[in-house]
């Protein structure tokens, strides 16, 4: 059974949009969500940077931002790694102790700088939950090609033109996840 669920596709295109509508269709069917969430932040039309958000306790912080002053630096921005572990990674250690499924938004350069969330997304993908995730379109790492080659992984690209059947796939894939499970507990 299919139980990893990740969407990947160009930057902008919605992949976090998507996850989200997922994650409220999964706890309109009884499901208990954790895990992580970032956003980009807009001043004035233009990114400046990414907020990280516990998706259970609504806890943010700064993944990443144009003025962060120290921290690995993935394009404009540098990775505000105290952030990252503080909320991200704990947001993931809480939903594999407390939660139905796991969020993990996103798998991508600026999160892989964390040796903490490397493991704590092994150790999620090792577990029996449930995972609805995104992974980076182009990035290149072995936790990336370990996820996307696992026989429970079903990965989908998201494009400007397939959002809405895409969405409607997805949710099909998860609600008949959510019904064995359903069925098993």
């Amino acid at each position: 059974m299919k139980r990893l669920v990740f969407i990947t596709g160009p930057p902008r295109v919605g992949k976090t949009t998507l996850l989200l509508r997922a994650a409220e269709e999964l706890t309109a069917r009884g499901y208990t969500l954790g895990g992580m969430i970032s956003r980009e932040i807009l001043q004035n039309g233009v990114r400046v940077g990414f907020e990280i958000i516990d998706y259970r306790s609504g806890e943010k912080g700064w993944l990443a931002h144009i003025h962060q002053p120290v921290g690995p630096r993935i394009g404009k921005y540098r990775v505000n790694l105290q952030n990252l572990n503080s909320i991200g990674v704990n947001a993931i250690q809480n939903a594999l102790k407390t939660a139905d499924g796991i969020l993990i938004d996103e798998i991508g350069p600026m999160e892989l700088c964390s040796k903490a969330f490397r493991e704590v997304v092994q150790d999620a993908i090792q577990s029996e939950k449930l995972i609805v995730g995104t992974i980076h379109f182009r990035a290149q790492d072995p936790l990336i090609s370990l996820t996307r080659s696992r026989k429970d992984a079903y990965i989908v690209e998201l494009t400007s033109k397939n959002g809405a059947q895409l969405l409607t796939l997805i949710l099909n894939k998860i609600i008949k996840l959510s019904k064995t499970k359903v069925c098993e507990g």
